[in-house]
């Protein structure tokens, strides 16, 4: 059985695109949305829409809930709080009300159980939508923050960095970023977990994707920040 996780897609629908093409041709049994689907992207309806097709378990990220309330302070740097905000009211006005209560009544992690394989799944930490945990924390951090509930594979996403650990013979998956990638490398990254019987293999998938192609179409836009999202696209880094 395959299983695949993706997450933080910022209203990126080409990426998005890519990445469903791309899971079609490798026959998966089932998809998964770990959050951040609107907010930051060009597209955010058109990214929700795709999401919502699939018919599968989504939970809600950081960016999901600003797009329901706004970005609040605490939330980001201060000297960013203004812009973030006008990129949330830009969202939300891409919006349909429909679209903005599914945002907000999506919950917050999933628990998934297959051929006895167990996984806890989240946007973040198990216990905040905003906390980051880089690919280099300590142990002990990543057995605190991200391996609270027992399971045998935690899967979260956020940091736009995918990367695998294992620690007590428990795995710890980042998903990366389909939409907006942070590890210098501007493709898609989503997870993949395949069981079979009783092993399991797991594997973070990079898919290609025209990211010019998004970055003209920023720039004739009327994104508020468009010239910050063209140089989070070019580069893949903060």
């Amino acid at each position: 059985m395959k299983l695949v996780f993706l997450a933080d897609i910022h209203g990126n629908a080409n990426a998005l695109e890519a990445v469903l093409k791309d899971i079609e041709k490798r026959k998966v049994d089932k998809v998964f949305v770990l959050g951040d689907i609107c907010y930051r992207g060009l597209e955010p309806q058109r990214s929700l829409d795709l999401v919502r097709e699939l018919n599968t378990e989504v939970i809600k990220g950081n960016a999901d809930e600003w797009v329901v309330r706004g970005v609040q302070q605490g939330e980001v740097p201060v000297q960013a709080l203004e812009s973030m905000n006008k990129e949330r009211n830009w969202t939300f006005s891409q919006l349909d009300k429909e679209s903005i209560d599914y945002l907000q009544s999506l919950p917050s992690d999933l628990k998934v159980e297959l051929e006895g394989v167990r996984i806890h799944a989240y946007h973040a930490t198990p216990h905040s939508l905003f906390d980051v945990v880089p690919p280099d924390e300590p142990e002990e951090t990543l057995i605190k923050t991200q391996m609270a509930q027992e399971a045998d594979l935690y899967v979260y996403a956020h940091i736009h960095k995918p990367y695998i650990r294992y620690i007590n013979g428990k795995g710890v998956i980042n998903t990366g970023s389909v939409g907006l990638p942070f590890d210098g490398l501007n493709k898609a990254s989503y997870a993949m977990v395949e069981i079979n019987g009783n092993s399991y293999q797991t594997s973070i998938v990079r898919v290609e994707y025209d990211v010019k192609v998004v970055i003209d179409q920023f720039r004739i836009s009327s994104h508020p920040n468009k010239e910050r999202l063209i140089k989070l696209l070019q580069d893949a880094t903060v």
